[in-house]
């Protein structure tokens, strides 16, 4: 399999969590979002609306959008289980990943921010305290929803979808100014997430375009 990636976008962070929690290796497939390396022919080909990630699979199909990978790869590669066989459970673990996927991602995504700059006339500074802003009243949101489970990981006592999308926002988070102290029981979950080597390979800082 081959994974268009990279490395500081939080969507191909899931997915890099996902296949090192599943024990996959895949090729690496480097675009750099910030020159518009995801724009180019060959890539547009591959995925119409120029985003990262998308997922080529052994067979040749194209899998895009970060959740529908993970579910994927959770379909095709049962183990371990990354979402709950409980039936209430499954539904916390997907409306909290959800929600930052779907709620907080999306509006302090790249192409928003630089949008907000181009078009709009932002200064720098003001988009960069808008996508913080946005991103703490979106973690505000999900530390009520993650309050009401004692596990040690969000709502399981094994990484799950959940976790995979909370990571990389937390680490969105600090790079806006955030403290996430801010948010103990999410804190706390980052931290024992961090410790486990399936999330240290899979951070930013650990890709082979890392700058």
């Amino acid at each position: 399999m081959i994974l268009h990636s990279f490395f500081s976008s939080s969507a191909a962070y899931r997915v890099r969590i996902a296949l090192h929690l599943k024990g996959l290796t895949v090729e690496y497939a480097a675009h750099h979002v910030r020159r518009g390396e995801q724009f180019t022919p060959d890539y547009l080909a591959l995925n119409p609306q120029g985003l990262v990630p998308a997922l080529e699979t052994d067979s040749g199909t194209v899998l895009t959008q970060s959740l529908a990978i993970i579910e994927w790869l959770n379909d095709k590669y049962p183990t371990p289980p990354l979402l709950p066989s409980d039936v209430d459970q499954r539904a916390q673990v997907r409306a909290f990943a959800y929600a930052i996927a779907c709620e907080i991602h999306p509006v302090q995504n790249l192409r928003v921010l630089r949008r907000l700059r181009k078009k709009e006339g932002l200064s720098a500074e003001r988009v960069n305290l808008w996508a913080r802003e946005v991103t703490e009243e979106g973690l505000d949101s999900c530390e009520k929803l993650a309050t009401g489970s004692a596990t040690r990981f969000l709502y399981t006592d094994a990484p799950s979808l959940a976790d995979i999308c909370l990571v990389p926002q937390l680490a969105n988070a600090r790079r806006w100014g955030s403290d996430i102290a801010r948010w103990p029981r999410l804190a706390s979950i980052d931290a024992a997430c961090c410790a486990l080597p399936a999330f240290i390979a899979a951070a930013p800082e650990n890709q082979p375009d890392a700058e």
